[in-house]
């Protein structure tokens, strides 16, 4: 089959290795001239060092080029450029089957990426697929499982075939909206790990935290209509456990920093440097819950240590508080 991977990132880039290994025509887009044709000739990604793109996989910048005839789109843009991609792609792409890759909460609008998908495509032939899988382990092929939410048959059966091999493992499941809350939640959850072990707390205060966490986003998940053992999944679980304790994880690594107390230069230049997909999900989730009355204060915290006057040592004082 033929596979259209916006976005070439490097999560889009370790998809697109396993969709090539699997024997598929992978075309890549990108918005970005200079990225298409370094990509093309170095057949290397910055961002995923040491690991060499197999030269079957099309680079572009064409919509029109990357979606003809792909039998599924896989969106892997960051989430706040899934609506601007979406509407320059919509007329290529209306009728095909959409595999959501990207992670988050568009803000002001807090709409999920399976909403953006449907709000600008109007269609709901979505799937949405997240679990505990660093990019750089995905290109390396290592043992990874993931969940794949969706509620339409005939495309669950296309994403199993498109990706599912001796090494990369899919389960299914239907709730969509919370493998998507999963996904974008864990790396709000990660930044305040991250702030934890940068105070030099020990293994036992983090394995607290986590448990706490999962309580909450059950809750969450619950509260905005989905499925509370959605937790339990390689989306859940899985993820948080991955993201919120390795140091591969940038908001982790933010949050340590934070949380070590690196000086304010230090912290807004790691900010520039670096995407934070916690960051730009902590707006978005935290004007969420305000305005569907969920309660959720290790939001609030979290919120209120970055952009607030609180300090790290009150996460410590929260969770020995929570009831």
């Amino acid at each position: 089959m033929k596979v259209c991977v916006l976005g070439c990132g490097a999560y889009g880039s370790s998809l697109s290795i396993i969709l090539n290994e699997n024997g598929h025509e992978v075309v890549a887009w990108t918005a970005f001239e200079t990225e298409a044709n370094e990509l093309d000739k170095l057949r290397m990604s910055p961002k995923l060092p040491g690991i060499k793109l197999p030269q079957a996989i099309k680079f572009t910048t064409d919509l029109e080029t990357a979606t003809q005839d792909a039998d599924f789109v896989l969106v892997a843009v960051p989430t706040a450029f899934v609506s601007s991609t979406l509407s320059q792609a919509k007329k290529y792409i209306k009728d095909k089957p959409i595999c959501i890759a990207s992670k988050g909460i568009e803000q002001d609008s807090c709409l999920f990426v399976a909403d953006i998908v449907e709000k600008v495509l109007g269609t709901n032939n979505i799937a949405v697929f997240s679990g505990p899988s660093f990019a750089i382990d995905v290109a390396h092929k290592v043992p990874v499982g993931l969940t794949l939410a969706c509620q339409h048959k005939e495309t669950t059966k296309l994403i199993l075939k498109a990706f599912v091999n001796s090494h990369f493992k899919l389960r299914v499941c239907s709730d969509i909206i919370g493998t998507e809350i999963c996904g974008a939640i864990k790396n709000v959850i990660a930044i305040a790990a991250g702030i934890l072990d940068g105070m030099g707390l020990p293994e036992s205060t983090s394995a607290m935290f986590i448990t706490e966490s999962i309580h909450d986003i059950k809750a969450l998940i619950k509260g905005l209509g989905g499925d509370g053992s959605t937790i339990l999944s390689f989306a859940g679980f899985g993820d948080l456990l991955l993201t919120a304790t390795s140091p591969k994880s940038r908001n982790y690594s933010f949050g340590h920093l934070i949380g070590s107390g690196a000086s304010q230069k230090e912290i807004d230049d790691y900010i520039q440097n670096t995407t934070i997909e916690g960051l730009y999900t902590l707006k978005s989730v935290h004007q969420l819950i305000q305005g569907r009355n969920v309660e959720m204060p290790i939001i609030d915290l979290i919120d209120n240590i970055i952009y607030g006057d609180k300090k790290p040592e009150d996460l410590v004082d929260f969770l020995i508080q929570k009831p």
